[in-house]
């Protein structure tokens, strides 16, 4: 199987007990089963949410089957994602430079070592 790799970045409200609430959302077990199995149901076969201040970094493994548009259509029709979502909005703040209502903004490869 051959995977892609999707990185993405978003920041928490610089707020050192919210950044707490939100690690222990996702630490792990602790996120809820229907928000992963959404994840896994989309084609992402790995994800991982790194944080360096109240900067995170996202990065996703994904298969063949992954579509970021048809993620964005699954994820507005299901309500337990919605819940989620509008939950994690108590945590996460836009950055800077996002469009109106933009969570997680896709980086730009700078760098590669080999091929």
């Amino acid at each position: 199987m051959s995977t892609k790799r999707f990185c993405y970045s978003c920041d928490l409200k610089d707020n050192p007990k919210l950044i707490a609430e939100y690690k222990e959302y996702h630490a792990a077990g602790n996120a809820w089963p229907e928000i992963t199995k959404s994840i896994k149901d989309a084609g992402i076969v790995d994800m991982e949410i790194y944080l360096t201040g109240n900067r995170m970094f996202m990065i996703m493994e994904v298969d063949e089957t992954f579509d970021p548009v048809k993620k964005s259509v699954m994820d507005a029709n299901n309500p337990k994602v919605q819940e989620w979502e509008n939950l994690m909005w108590n945590y996460q703040q836009e950055l800077p430079w996002a469009k109106d209502g933009e969570k997680w903004i896709a980086l730009e490869k700078v760098f590669k070592l080999g091929n």
